[in-house]
């Protein structure tokens, strides 16, 4: 019997189809979640070009093609759980690439079952390097 593979961070169908839209309006993305103080814990769509992702972040997984990064120290709180991308109506995050559209990025949560979480025992987060 295979094992199934555990995702760290899934999207909707609806944040889908903006990430597919800010992909080809900006061309290569990445969403980075950092639990800072100007935009709370909304993750953050930024292009590749303009954002360093640094030595302690942590990648989740990818949306769309997109990599979604964590803060290692943000990481620490969320490891328990499912990420679940979703996007509402709304102003997105200050500097974050959806902001124009009318809708904003949103994180939702769901804890992880102890077989999802053996699952994640053997297979643990990339950590970035350099």
């Amino acid at each position: 019997m295979t094992e199934k593979e555990v995702s760290r961070v899934v999207a909707t169908p609806a944040a889908i189809e903006l990430i597919e839209k800010l992909k080809a309006e900006h061309g290569q993305v990445l969403f980075h979640q950092s639990g800072g103080c100007c935009d709370g814990s909304a993750p953050m769509c930024f292009p590749v070009a303009e954002f360093m992702v640094g030595s302690s972040d942590v990648k989740l997984g990818a949306l769309a093609g997109v990599p979604f990064y964590m803060s290692e120290s943000q990481f620490e709180y969320w490891q328990h759980t499912q990420l679940i991308i979703d996007c509402v109506p709304g102003n997105g995050g200050m500097f974050s690439l959806e902001r124009p559209s009318g809708l904003r990025f949103l994180t939702r949560s769901r804890l992880f079952d102890d077989t999802e979480s053996g699952w994640l025992e053997r297979h643990p987060v990339e950590h970035v390097t350099g």
